[in-house]
């Protein structure tokens, strides 16, 4: 399996995942100019989540919630921010950013609130 049928695997399980949880998934894997969001959805509370969806396949890669550094989070807010301006009606919505942590063994970490930012 390739990067990129791995990492659409794994986020199909984090899906999967949220869908059991009571979210609604509206979009996956958007690519704009600033950058690609993994997985976007509604939480029960009625916030728009962008969800981002690490992987590793060995523990000697790190964990996966560490992948989510200082220049991903930039590249994430500003990604959603340019989502939000091309969906308004999400624009009133309280915005969340999640962080999804999959394991070699098949455990999943959910971060709920991960990072902030203002858009």
């Amino acid at each position: 399996m390739n990067n990129r049928e791995s990492g659409s695997y794994h986020e199909s399980i984090a899906i999967e995942y949220l869908k059991n949880k009571g979210y609604k998934i509206i979009d996956r894997n958007v690519l704009n100019k600033c950058g690609e969001l993994d997985i976007i959805c509604i939480s029960d509370r009625k916030e728009i989540v962008f969800v981002e969806v690490k992987y590793r396949s060995s523990s000697k890669a790190g964990d996966p919630l560490e992948a989510v550094d200082g220049r991903k989070i930039r590249k994430i807010c500003r990604a959603s921010a340019a989502y939000l301006r091309y969906h308004g009606e999400y624009s009133d919505m309280q915005v969340r950013y999640d962080v999804i942590g999959i394991y070699e063994d098949g455990k999943l970490q959910h971060i709920e609130n991960a990072f902030y930012y203002e858009v």
